[in-house]
C-alpha cells in the first residue's frame, strides 16, 4: 500500500535516471526479459523528461484522443499464479507473440436451444440472428484523474474499477491485481505523469488499465500467462458536440449484447462489434447509437458507451443490469446522488415506448460524464426532449463534478488524493 509521497517521488526519480542507462542496462533496470520465448516485452523508446509542472500543450485544443505521456505501469503472471511485482516503465509500444491467447479466441458458442431462441424472436413476426458471444480474455477500465483548483490529484471511486476488473476476470477465467494492486497501480501511473494532468476546468487525465491473455498458445483454452498494464492520456469532452445535447439513434438490426452473454462485463470485444453501427449513425448525422435488447427488441439496453437515463417528473429511470448491461461507475454514482437529492430512482425494464412521455434523457460514463440528449429517431420517428431551463442532468452534473473535483465536500469517501 503507498503511505505517502516518498515512494511514488523516489521511483519516479529511480525512472528519471534510468532513461539515461544504455539499452542492455536499461533492460535490466527495468527487469523486462529479453528471452525469445517471452510472450511480451517492452520495446526501449525513452522519451525527454521535463521537469515543467506542466507538458508542453495547447489545452484549450484538448479533445478525447491518444496523446503518449510519459510512463506506464506493467504486471505480469502465469495462470496459477497471482500478480506480483508491477513497474513503471517507459510508456512505449509492446511486443507479443502472434499466438497470445488476446490476439486469437474472441467468439464462440456456448450450448443453447436455437430453436428456443427463434420461437421468441418470431413474437416479432421474423427471425432475427442473435450471436451469444464468449468473449476474448481481454478486459480494460478506465477512470480519471483531476487537479483541483487549490493544486491536489483526485481519482474517482478507483475501487470500483478494480472490482469491476475482478468481476470480469472471473466470468473470462483470468486471474486479476487484487483491489489494492490496482488502485496502487493508478496511483503510481497518475503520479509519474502528472505533468500530463491538464489545469483545472481543462480536462483530465484519463487511465486505461488492461488486462489481457498474452501467454501463447494454439487450442481453445485460457491463456498460460497474463498481463496488467496501465498507461494514461489527458482528454476532454468525448463527443465532438461537446456539451451540446446528443441526437442518438436506434439501430434495429444491430444489438450490442445477448442472453448468456458478457455485455455485463468490460471485455474488449463488446465495444468493435459496434462500431459499423456507430460508423452508419454518424453517416446520418447523429452521435451515436442507442441499443435495445436482443431478444424482443423493445427494451433500452445502453448506447455505445455510455448508459442512459429517462426522467419523468420526480422519476429517474435507468434499464436494470441483468447480464447485457455494463455497470457504469459513474451511473452508480448518479443513482446513489439522484436518491440523496430527492429524486424517485428506479432500475427497471424501459419500454421504448416510454420515450415518448420523458421529459429528459441523459447518458453517462466515464469518458462521457453527463451528457443531455436532444433527440432520439426510431426508423422515421423523431422524439425530442428538454434540453434548456433547469435540467435535472445538469443539476446531477454538477454534483458529480463538483466531489470530482473538490468543490463539493466529499463526505462519501469516493475521491482519493495522490500526494
Amino acid at each position: 500500500m503507498i503511505q505517502g509521497s516518498s515512494r511514488l517521488r523516489n521511483l519516479v526519480q529511480s525512472l528519471r535516471a534510468a532513461s539515461s542507462l544504455p539499452s542492455n542496462q536499461l533492460a535490466n533496470f527495468r527487469g523486462y526479459t529479453s528471452k525469445a520465448d517471452s510472450s511480451l516485452q517492452i520495446a526501449s523508446q525513452p522519451s525527454v523528461r521535463s521537469e515543467d509542472e506542466y507538458a508542453d500543450m495547447d489545452w484549450d485544443k484538448l479533445g478525447f484522443g491518444l496523446t503518449p505521456t510519459d510512463y506506464m505501469y506493467v504486471m505480469r503472471c502465469s495462470k496459477d499464479e497471482n500478480f506480483k511485482g508491477g513497474r513503471l516503465s517507459r510508456y512505449a509500444n509492446i511486443e507479443i507473440s502472434p499466438s497470445a491467447g488476446v490476439l486469437n479466441y474472441g467468439q464462440a458458442r456456448p450450448p443453447f436451444s436455437p430453436f428456443r431462441l427463434i420461437n421468441k424472436c418470431s413474437l416479432y413476426g421474423k427471425h432475427k440472428t442473435l450471436t451469444w458471444k464468449n468473449s476474448i480474455q481481454g478486459l480494460y477500465e478506465g477512470t480519471k484523474a483531476i487537479r483541483t483548483e487549490d493544486g491536489r490529484i483526485l481519482l474517482f471511486r478507483p475501487e470500483q474499477n478494480a472490482t469491476r476488473m475482478r468481476h470480469g476476470a472471473e466470468r473470462m477465467l483470468m486471474p486479476s491485481p487484487s483491489i489494492q494492486q490496482f488502485v496502487d497501480a493508478v496511483k503510481e501511473t497518475v503520479f509519474s505523469n502528472k505533468r500530463w494532468i491538464p489545469p483545472p476546468g481543462k480536462g483530465s487525465l484519463y487511465v486505461r488499465p488492461l488486462l489481457l491473455g498474452t501467454g501463447p498458445i494454439l487450442g481453445l483454452a485460457p491463456a498460460p500467462e497474463y498481463t496488467f498494464l496501465v498507461y494514461a492520456s489527458p482528454v476532454r469532452n468525448y463527443f465532438k458536440e461537446g456539451t451540446a445535447p446528443l441526437n442518438l439513434y436506434i439501430d434495429e438490426e444491430f444489438v450490442r449484447a445477448s442472453p448468456g452473454g458478457a455485455g455485463g462485463v468490460k471485455t474488449i470485444t463488446n465495444y468493435a462489434p459496434v462500431l459499423k453501427a456507430i460508423a452508419r449513425a454518424k453517416e446520418r448525422g447523429f452521435s451515436d447509437v442507442l441499443y435495445l435488447d436482443a431478444v424482443e427488441r423493445k427494451y433500452l439496453e445502453e448506447v455505445s458507451s455510455c448508459n442512459i437515463f429517462i426522467v419523468k417528473g420526480n422519476h429517474i429511470s435507468t434499464p436494470a443490469t441483468n447480464g447485457t448491461i455494463l455497470e457504469g461507475i459513474t451511473r452508480k454514482s448518479i443513482l446513489e446522488i439522484a436518491r440523496d437529492q430527492g429524486y424517485q430512482v428506479e432500475e427497471r425494464a424501459i419500454p421504448v415506448d416510454d420515450l415518448v412521455d420523458a421529459d429528459e434523457v441523459f447518458c453517462t460514463g466515464t469518458a462521457v460524464g453527463v451528457a443531455p440528449v436532444g433527440s432520439i429517431t426510431l426508423q422515421n420517428r423523431r422524439i425530442e426532449f428538454k434540453t434548456e431551463g433547469s435540467l435535472v442532468s445538469k443539476q446531477l452534473y454538477s454534483t458529480l463534478v463538483g466531489l470530482q473535483t473538490g468543490r463539493i465536500e466529499d463526505k462519501k469517501g469516493w475521491t482519493v488524493e495522490i500526494h
